[in-house]
């Protein structure tokens, strides 16, 4: 098997099973050796900012020397962007080496009887086997859906559990409600492990705090009333952050994004809260320049001058994309480029991107996905809500070219699913190449 193939399989998995219970991923991992005990892990979950926590938190182990790895999703085009090294993708030799030991411990499980496990449960094991087989020090773990449930949280002891912004998302499986939802991100929760939090939601809080007292976690919250916002650029923001654990600390966030200020919060306190309680002696300046260094793909990420990707794709993700939208326009010219996958409450979404931005133009396309929603369906629902130009373009490079043009001397944000902007960056990829 070479690693092309060893990519389509997994690729294929998600279409013959549906997800297991804990017991079977505890199963997998046990067969594996537990490769998930000798590293130092970093849990995290959340509705909103997981994966930029978890980046954030990446680069600050890098920069402080230590051996980091990243676990992670989605990727935006190639799978092994899901697995990184101090923040770089592991390589395909490795990618296909660790899913090489997997593969022979899943034919022998399912020949006793077990369920074959599924897309994430592999891309998870995978993981852990990758990082041991590197004897990565430390793993910042980003869970995959949940919490409670989840595949990853077969890990018994991490160094601490973090839970970024609760909102409604993924209700038919959640629940329908904030606190149901946040009952499930809180099931990461571990007996004694100290847990930091977004506490910009009260009802959230709640419940979290409900839970870190059933688990005797000591609960570290992070608001946004800590962050006082000094400076912003189109590519940048400057704040100084006062918490329990920070005082008086300037940090510089390389995002244009207001929601950035407290993902980056929420991942110094973490630091802060870890390098206390392990005696790691890393300094102030070192966690601040390992926040000023990080790369985060797809959120509010400028590829190219005046374009913008960013990945928000419910209900808050949203929200945040038209408040900074907002805060960059400046009397520019706005142009977007749009698109959805079906589960999602796309018309909610537009109308929301109408009310709050003043468009130029909008050019609609389709991703190349089995999920697609038709160009000409997006264009009838905007035509709803706002009366600027727009264009169905249902060939992604085409729908780009045209947005470009649309933008002239403005700005270009490129937004709606993380599919879509996975599929910008392979394009604006090999058309560097």
């Amino acid at each position: 098997m070479n690693y092309t193939e060893a990519v389509e399989y997994v690729l294929s998995v998600p279409k013959f099973t549906t997800k297991n219970k804990l017991e079977n991923t505890i199963e997998l991992m046990e067969r594996l050796g537990r490769p998930d005990r000798k590293m130092k892990i970093v849990h995290v979950a959340g509705t909103n900012g997981k994966g930029s926590v978890c980046a954030y938190l990446s680069s600050i182990f890098e920069n402080a020397g230590k051996k980091v790895g990243l676990f992670t999703s989605p990727h935006l085009v190639k799978i092994n962007e899901r697995f990184q090294i101090n923040n770089q993708p592991i390589s395909d030799e490795l990618f296909l080496e660790s899913y090489e030991k997997v593969w022979e411990v899943i034919q022998k499980m399912v020949k006793d009887g077990f369920h074959h496990p599924t897309y994430f449960e592999i891309l998870f094991a995978l993981s852990m086997v990758a990082f041991e087989k590197e004897q990565v020090e430390y793993v910042i773990l980003e869970t995959g859906l949940g919490g409670r449930l989840d595949a990853t949280n077969v890990v018994e002891h991490p160094i601490a559990t973090i839970l970024t912004s609760i909102s409604l998302d993924h209700t038919e499986i959640l629940g329908d409600t904030v606190e149901k939802i946040a009952w499930e991100k809180a099931g990461i929760l571990k007996k004694g492990v100290p847990v930091i939090y977004d506490g910009n939601d009260k009802t959230a809080e709640r419940v979290i705090l409900e839970k870190a007292e059933e688990m005797g976690a000591k609960a570290y919250p992070v608001e946004s009333a800590m962050c006082r916002i000094s400076e912003r650029t189109d590519e940048s923001i400057s704040y100084c952050l006062t918490s329990s654990l920070c005082r008086e600390w300037d940090i510089d966030v390389p995002y244009a994004a207001s929601y950035q200020v407290m993902n980056s919060a929420v991942a110094v306190n973490a630091f802060c809260v870890i390098n206390e309680a392990l005696h790691l002696q890393v300094e102030k300046e070192t966690i601040i320049s390992g926040i000023r260094k990080t790369r985060w793909q797809g959120r509010m990420e400028t590829v190219l001058p005046g374009v913008i990707l960013d990945g928000g794709h419910n209900a808050s993700g949203i929200q945040e994309f038209v408040k900074t939208v907002r805060e960059l326009e400046k009397g520019r010219k706005i142009t977007m480029l749009f698109s959805a996958v079906v589960e999602k409450n796309y018309e909610k979404m537009i109308r929301e991107i109408c009310e709050g931005v003043h468009l130029s133009s909008v050019v609609v396309t389709e991703i190349h996905n089995d999920r697609i929603v038709p160009a000409e369906e997006l264009k009838s629902i905007f035509e709803k809500y706002t009366d600027a130009k727009v264009t169905a373009v249902s060939d992604i490079s085409e729908a780009f070219d045209e947005a470009m043009r649309e933008k002239e001397d403005g700005m270009l944000f490129c937004a709606g699913s993380l599919y879509l902007v996975g599929e910008i960056k392979e394009l604006l990829q090999n058309r560097k190449q």
